[in-house]
C-alpha cells in the first residue's frame, strides 16, 4: 500500500496540481493586493472614502455586569464593497488570462 501511495504521489498530475495550488494561492495574494492597495483607493476617492452604511437593528447596550453588548446591524456598505472587490478581481483576472492566451497563441 505504501508503494502504491508513492506511485500515486510521484505521478505528474498530482505534482502539477500541488504546484498549481501553491502558485494560485500566491497569485491570489498579488491580485488581492492589486485591488485593495491600488484600485480600491481610487474607487474610494470617488465614493468619499469608501462605501459604508448599514441598518442598526439593535443599538449597543451594557448588560447587568457592565459588559458592553455590541450593536446588531445589517452592514450593506461592507457587502457592497466586497461585491465591488469581487468584480474588480474577476475583471483583472480576465484581463490577465486574456493577455496570457494572446501570448500563447502568438508563440506558435
Amino acid at each position: 500500500m505504501l508503494n502504491e501511495f508513492k506511485t500515486f504521489i510521484a505521478k505528474g498530475n498530482v505534482l502539477d496540481l500541488a504546484i498549481g495550488v501553491v502558485i494560485g494561492a500566491a497569485f491570489g495574494k498579488i491580485t488581492t493586493s492589486l485591488v485593495e492597495d491600488i484600485i480600491m483607493p481610487v474607487v474610494n476617492l470617488f465614493t468619499g472614502g469608501g462605501i459604508t452604511g448599514g441598518i442598526v437593528l439593535k443599538e449597543a447596550t451594557v448588560d447587568a455586569t457592565g459588559k458592553e453588548v455590541p450593536a446588531i446591524a445589517i452592514n450593506y456598505g461592507n457587502f457592497l464593497s466586497v461585491v465591488i472587490n469581487f468584480f474588480i478581481i474577476a475583471f483583472v483576472l480576465f484581463l490577465i488570462v486574456k493577455a496570457a492566451n494572446k501570448m500563447k497563441l502568438t508563440d506558435k
